[in-house]
């Protein structure tokens, strides 16, 4: 019962913490995960939570079985001969010495050794999501001396807190048999001089006994606690970290809007860099416009469309729809309106229609294939063995990044967006095709009034656009409709020549 019992505890304890890191870990800021390894993170929801839950378990009860044994043969010890009784506890606190030292000792080294762990998880964690392009490169040999590298300081921590082990208690058994062969001296010359019987001097060293095995269960456990508690310091920095983006206790929901965006002034920096990536940046787009982001390299392009829906907050100034400052409104109503469009398209295991349903779950039939036509999806998905209930591999294997693309751009037309972002994401399908879903997006732009901000790699993306944007540097170098800039911007100009492909033909 007592074994069942712990076992039970200690799954349910790792059950409420795997829940509270992953809840945790879903609102953490992308700050966060830009200075943090993805096998760090997936080390601390799998072995640093196993190392707590073993501990909690068995740990538990025998620390607590081995302190009432400890005390209560203490008080029996004292009470069959005093004098006997302190010779034995003498070696005591030596001991725990010993161990304390053990401890402070071994704690960093498990640590290491769930760092260990989790940079062989990253490494492990890139070279399954970059297998083709490893395999390209032909550098498989290199990636297995990087894995064999890792995984050999991970060995060399963990034979080093064997070494530890291996120093460290034999001192301690050596101790606890000074303190069997003080009994046996100091109590053999007792009987010799007549104030001790032979058997009274064998039972107390046999209650002897009792006392130093809950001393070395204490040791042997000293060593789980070392390691469950550097462990549960892993954990917790995730959950004692702080989100960098939520909502203020003030918050108040945003109501539906026309979507006005303006940008007052944006600083900002990513943190822990000094770097400003945007620097005083202020424009206006009006409802129903198309603003059109271009920029050298490193200019601020995507860190300017991602403090729309708040994936970060801004450093300095104030980005605000319809007069709304976004600091001031709930996550959840802000980004319920935002339709986001990634150049790197993410596609869940799952059917085709999950897939486009991510955002409204609740949507019909009807309403999915509607929003795949006007993203040009639909033809190909009824091509599919069976069609929208089409079970697609993790990551959308077994699609084209073209397919994939025109997917999340009827994900994000699904939810009916007030404000569209679309983060080049025509880069990966044919000049036809983008030609298609450019109509159709344009049509959509028109037709229901949303304000579209667009990154692009083509001419024809930003051609029509009612205001175009050139970033340099984190500042806004220039800005104006297409033809204004072709007269007016030398960086547009060669910008135009050298980083944007031409419009497709009939786009």
């Amino acid at each position: 019962m007592q074994g069942y019992l712990a076992e039970k505890a200690s799954q349910g304890v790792a059950y409420d913490l795997r829940n509270a890191l992953f809840e945790k870990i879903e609102r953490l800021g992308f700050g966060y995960y830009d200075r943090q390894e993805t096998g760090q993170l997936v080390t601390r929801l799998t072995s640093d939570v196993e190392q707590i839950r073993t501990f909690a378990g068995s740990g538990v009860v025998q620390l607590a079985s081995a302190a009432i044994m400890l005390l209560g043969t203490t008080v029996l010890l004292l009470f069959l001969d005093l004098q006997l009784a302190l010779v034995a506890l003498a070696t005591v606190p030596a001991i725990f010495v010993l161990l304390l030292r053990f401890v402070q000792r071994i704690g960093p080294l498990f640590r290491g050794v769930q760092q260990a762990l989790g940079r062989l998880n990253t490494v492990l964690q890139e070279d399954l999501s970059g297998v083709k392009t490893i395999r390209a490169y032909a550098r498989e040999d290199y990636e297995t001396d990087r894995y064999r590298e890792v995984n050999d300081d991970l060995l060399g921590r963990n034979l080093e807190t064997v070494r530890t082990f291996a120093n460290n208690f034999p001192f301690v058994f050596f101790v606890a048999n000074l303190g069997t062969l003080g009994i046996v001296l100091f109590g053999g010359l007792r009987v010799i001089g007549g104030t001790l019987t032979v058997g009274e001097l064998i039972a107390f060293n046999t209650y002897l006994g009792f006392l130093l095995f809950p001393i070395l269960t204490i040791g042997f456990l000293s060593a789980a606690f070392s390691r469950a508690g550097a462990s549960a310091a892993r954990v917790f920095e995730i959950l004692d970290a702080p989100i960098e983006v939520e909502d203020k206790p003030d918050a108040v929901a945003l109501p539906p809007v026309r979507c006005r965006v303006e940008f007052d002034g944006v600083r900002f920096r990513y943190p822990g860099d000094e770097r400003e990536v945007l620097k005083g940046v202020s424009f206006c787009v009006e409802p129903g416009q198309t603003a059109a982001i271009l920029g050298t390299t490193g200019s601020g392009k995507s860190t300017l469309v991602n403090l729309l829906p708040r994936f970060y907050d801004v450093t300095g100034g104030a980005v605000r729809l319809d007069g709304h400052d976004v600091r001031d409104v709930t996550l959840s109503s802000l980004r319920s309106q935002v339709g986001i469009v990634l150049q790197e398209t993410l596609l869940f295991s799952g059917t085709v229609r999950d897939n486009i349903a991510y955002g409204r779950p609740d949507a019909t039939l009807d309403e999915v294939e509607a929003a795949a036509r006007a993203a040009r999806a639909d033809e190909f998905v009824q091509g599919l063995p069976e069609g929208y209930g089409t079970v697609v591999g993790e990551r959308g294997i077994g699609l084209s990044g073209g397919q994939r693309q025109r997917i999340a751009i009827a994900r994000a037309l699904l939810v009916d967006p007030r404000l569209l972002i679309l983060d080049d994401s025509t880069s990966a399908v044919d000049a036809e095709t983008e030609a298609a879903i450019q109509e159709s997006l344009d049509r959509l732009m028109r037709e229901e009034h949303r304000t579209v901000f667009v990154i692009a790699q083509r001419v024809s993306t930003v051609r029509d656009a009612d205001l175009i944007l050139v970033l340099d540097e984190g500042e806004i170098a220039a800005r104006g409709t297409h033809e204004e800039l072709v007269r007016t911007s030398e960086l547009y100009n060669e910008i135009l020549g050298s980083q944007l492909e031409p419009a497709p033909a009939g786009g």
